[in-house]
C-alpha cells in the first residue's frame, strides 16, 4: 500500500448545481482530514457537502451540511477523520458561483 498526502480535490461548481469534489479512485482507500469552502462574494450563500457511498444516487441520509449559510468573503473550516473506500465520493452545492471548495487529506492506493 501506497501513501500520498495531497490535495484531494478543488471545485467552484456552477450555482444550484452538485458537482464531486473528489471521487476515491479504483483499488484505493482515503481519509479526508479537512475540507474548506471559501465565500469569495460579497453576500451570503448556502452550502451542501454530502458523501454518496460507492457513488449512490443523491439522499437525505448522506449530508453532513445542508443550507448552511456562509456569510460574505468568509471561510468555513471542517476538520473531519471521514474514511471513503473506491467509488465513494464527496459532491458539493453551493447557491452562487463564487464559492471554493477544497478537500485535503490521504489517498492510499494498492502497489
Amino acid at each position: 500500500m501506497a501513501d500520498s498526502i495531497k490535495v484531494l480535490g478543488q471545485a467552484s461548481p456552477a450555482a444550484t448545481t452538485s458537482a464531486d469534489l473528489y471521487v476515491v479512485p479504483a483499488e484505493a482507500q482515503a481519509t479526508i482530514s479537512s475540507i474548506t469552502v471559501c465565500n469569495t462574494g460579497s453576500s451570503p450563500v448556502t452550502i451542501r457537502i454530502s458523501v454518496a457511498v460507492a457513488n449512490e444516487a443523491n439522499s437525505t441520509k448522506q449530508y453532513i451540511y445542508y443550507d448552511y449559510v456562509i456569510g460574505a468573503k468568509d471561510t468555513l473550516l471542517v476538520v473531519i477523520g471521514m474514511t471513503l473506500n473506491e467509488t465513494d465520493r464527496v459532491r458539493v452545492y453551493a447557491s452562487a458561483t463564487n464559492v471554493a471548495f477544497n478537500i485535503f487529506g490521504v489517498e492510499t492506493s494498492r502497489e
